[in-house]
Order: structure tokens, then sequence, then C-alpha cells
């Protein structure tokens, strides 16, 4: 009875991480004005799917990370009690950050819960040096290493852009304007009439579209310009997939008698459901708070994440798409300086609060799962006592 709990709680997870981190990749495309939210929305499902099916090939190393092996006893992270404590707190964790609009890291929470399960179920047995190497260190040098990648990426762009002599032009704002005007009546009343007038203005990027002009090679640079931030929107999503995958399907590793490609597969299909359902609260949060951004700003900062996630993912280094992304996203917004401090420091907050929100989670969760009696009845015979014993 213990896998079906196990497969739920995993499912869980995949959807609370598609409701947080599949917006991610593609929201240049919707704060640059290049597209609408259900566009961009349905090409981060289809690229994120991409990933995360090519993982089944590609992300063996991720699968090993994420497992606990080495981090603890091999007899604890092969039970599936302790699996559904650390399933449980890194999906509770995640979903109510989705539910207040802040993108936190899948990755910060699964690593949260994995040591919060951990010192709750083998204490000093958790080994720390495991720990640092090959959680911590990825995790806290990411958001740094994609401001600096993502700020000099963007200065090359706009260096390169400059020297082709391809300039900028701004739409002009034209619309119907309904004007107030006051209009004395007798008796000393005071009445107004609306008129409809014509409005013409200059305005910021939110409300009017900044392009590209000219030609290069006699493609427009604004259509050229288009096709690349699409692309690297598609190619940060596809790094998404190919990066989160494996660390939540390595819950099911422990499943002896569940293929883990086809754990992988589900994977997916709950983080699509969950993107596609949950995914707003965020996607504002990333496509208009944390900077303000044109297409080749966008562009640069997608170019940086996508780079940096997929070299990770190919080197088993856990790191977080949200770290990179945000990272991503501030160094242009520095170079720019239009980067809301305000709005970053809360995301940072988020983070701090993630690991030790999950580890208490993780913590909580696997108590009630070894401590309860109906729990254990329905999840096999384990021995609360002897917890690492139990390998059912």
């Amino acid at each position: 009875m213990s896998i079906p709990f196990l497969v739920l709680a995993v499912v869980f997870v995949a959807y609370a991480n598609g409701a947080n981190d599949n917006f991610k990749g593609v929201a240049s495309l919707f704060g640059s004005n290049t597209t609408t939210y259900r566009t961009a929305l349905a090409w981060a499902t289809l690229t994120t799917a991409a990933g995360s099916l090519l993982s089944i090939f590609l992300a063996e190393a991720l699968l090993r990370s994420f497992s606990g092996k080495g981090l603890l006893p091999d007899a604890l992270v092969g039970s599936a009690p302790f699996m559904l404590a650390m399933a449980v707190g890194a999906g509770g964790t995640v979903m109510l950050a989705t539910v207040t609009g802040f993108p936190i890291s899948t990755t910060h929470s699964l690593t949260g819960a994995l040591v919060g399960c951990g010192f709750a179920a083998a204490g000093s047995r958790l080994d720390p040096t495991v720990l640092r190497q090959q959680f911590v260190l990825p995790l806290l040098l990411s958001p740094f290493l994609a401001a600096v990648v993502g700020a000099m990426l963007y200065l090359a762009c706009r260096f390169a852009r400059l020297r082709l002599g391809i300039t900028k032009e701004w739409c002009v704002c034209v619309g119907p304007e309904r004007q107030l005007v006051p209009l004395a009546q007798p008796a000393s009343v005071l009445s107004v009439q609306a008129f409809p007038t014509l409005r013409m203005a200059a305005n910021t990027m939110t409300r009017c579209s900044e392009q590209y002009a000219g030609r290069f090679l006699g493609i427009s640079c604004q259509r050229a310009m288009d096709a690349v931030h699409f692309l690297s929107a598609g190619i940060v999503s596809f790094a998404r997939g190919l990066n989160d995958t494996p660390k939540i399907a390595a819950l099911l590793l422990v499943a002896d008698a569940f293929r883990i490609e086809w754990g992988m597969v589900l994977v997916a299909v709950a983080m699509a459901i969950g993107g596609l359902l949950n995914a707003r609260r965020v996607a504002e949060t990333m496509s208009h708070e944390i900077t303000a951004m044109n297409h080749g700003q966008g562009c640069a900062a997608n170019i940086a994440t996508g780079f940096l996630v997929i070299a990770a993912s190919r080197f088993g280094l856990p790191v977080s798409t949200t770290h990179v992304s945000v990272g991503s996203l501030f160094g242009v917004g520095l170079v720019t300086r239009q980067a809301n401090m305000r709005v970053v420091g809360g995301i940072v907050l988020s983070w701090l609060v993630t690991l030790p929100c999950a580890a208490a989670l993780g913590a909580l969760a696997y108590g009630l799962v070894i401590g309860s009696p109906v729990l254990v009845s329905l999840l096999g015979p384990c021995d609360a006592s002897n917890v690492l014993g139990c390998s059912r």
C-alpha cells in the first residue's frame, strides 16, 4: 500500500512545481509584450514537457543526487515512508509560495525537506560535507553567477546592436479619451459633462511597444528578435524540464515495481497541468515586478538562464531554475537601472525562508507518517522504533 501513497505525493510535488515554475522561462515574453499570457503559457508547457521527456535519457546524475544516497544511510533513503514525508514537505512549501505569488525554488524545497526528514530520522548520521558540496553551494552560488552572466550577455548584445547600426523606435499611442468638462448652471449648481476627445502620446513600454527598426541581411530586425526571443524562452523552459523532472522523479526510486521512466512521464504530465491551472500569480511577479524589460533584455536573460541550467543538468548540479532565472533578470535590471529592489528583496527573503520551512514540514510529515498507527498500517509493516530497518 505504500507505493500508491508515494505516487500521489510525488504527483502533488510535480503539480506544485508546474504551478510555481512553468512560467518562469517565458516570463520575459509576457513582460516585454512580445506575446500574450496564454501564448507564452502554451509555449512554456510544450517546451517544458519536451525537456522532461528528454531527461529520461540525460539526467541520471540528478536522479542519484536527489535520491539522498551518500547524504543519509542507504536503508533510510530506500524507504517509502521517508520519501513520502519528503514529498509532502517539499510539495506543501512550493504550493504555499504559489498561492502567495512568490517564485521560490522546488530544488530548495526538496533539499530542505530532505534535510528535515533526515534530521528527524537519522540525526547526526546526516553527512554535512555531502550536504554542503552537492546541495548548498550550487544553490547559493547560482543566482550570483546568473546575475553576472545575464548582465554581461546583455551588455555584449547591446554593444553588437549598436555596432551593427540597429536602432530602436517607439510607437505613438493614439486613441479616444473621455474628457470631463465642468459646466456652470443656475442657482450656483455645477454639473460635469463628458466629451469624447482624441489623445496622442508617446508613453513608456508598459503602454506602448518598443520596436527594433530596420532590416539586417534582408530580415526585419524586430521579427528576427521576436523569433530569437521565443527560441530563448523555449530553451529556458526546456532546460527547466530537463533539470527539475529527475529531481522530483527521484522520490520514486524506492518503488522497485514502478519503472522510473514512467515515473518521469507522470511527473511531466503533473507539471504541465499545474502550470496550466495555477501559474498566473507567479507569472505576474516574474514578468512585471522584478524589472521592466524590452525584447532584447528579456532575450539576454533567457539565454543566460538556459545556458547555466543546461550545464548544471549535464554535470548533475542541483541548481534552481528559479534562482538562475531571477538572477539573470536582476542582472539585466541592474545594468538598465530598472530593477525593483523592493520586489527582489521580498523574493530573496522567500528563498531564505524556503529551506527551514520545507525542513520543518518534512520533519513534521515524517513524524506523522512514522508515528501514526493508521498510516503505519497503510504503508506497511514498519517498526517505528527501528526506522532504518524499514524498506517499505
